[in-house]
């Protein structure tokens, strides 16, 4: 991935020699060029398209910015009930990722997440222990974790 992000910039700096026009214009039409080539081109290098590691990350950057604004939501009416009937408590989340990178990753998504704090991972970092401030159900929070947050963290580093 570095490889072609290098690749495509020199593309563009040649764009910018070869059409005699040194503007931010130019090396942008020099980029896109680039993009084009080294999508024509992909068979040759060894390497997937990183344009596509590129959307998986912007994907997953969407992803937590809707999961941050639902979550507040859910947190602002919480405080605003008459009654407090919560079911607070920490649960234990057994982990598909792997390395410490991805660890942390999905650690510091759920604790940026209102609501939620990731306490910690087991020594054999299998699992990570996550305080909710409402459990409806143990089982629903797992799943909504793996299907959004380590899902979209593997795609973007696998």
């Amino acid at each position: 991935m570095p490889f072609q992000i290098v690749l495509n910039i020199i593309i563009a700096i040649m764009w910018m020699f070869l059409s005699e026009s040194y503007s931010f214009t130019t090396f942008v039409v020099g980029y896109i060029l680039g993009i084009f080539l080294l999508f024509v081109m992909r068979r040759f290098i060894n390497e997937p398209f990183y344009l596509h590691k590129v959307w998986k990350v912007l994907l997953l950057v969407l992803l937590f910015l809707r999961e941050l604004i639902v979550s507040s939501i859910d947190v602002v009416k919480f405080v605003y009930k008459k009654d407090l009937d919560n079911r607070p408590g920490i649960f234990a989340l057994p982990l598909e990722v792997e390395g410490n990178w991805e660890i942390t990753i999905l650690a510091n998504l759920i604790s940026l997440t209102p609501g939620t704090l990731s306490l910690a991972v087991s020594d054999d970092q299998q699992t990570l222990y996550i305080h909710a401030m409402d459990i409806p159900d143990i089982e629903t929070s797992i799943n909504e974790i793996k299907e959004t947050f380590e899902k979209a963290i593997m795609e973007v580093t696998r």
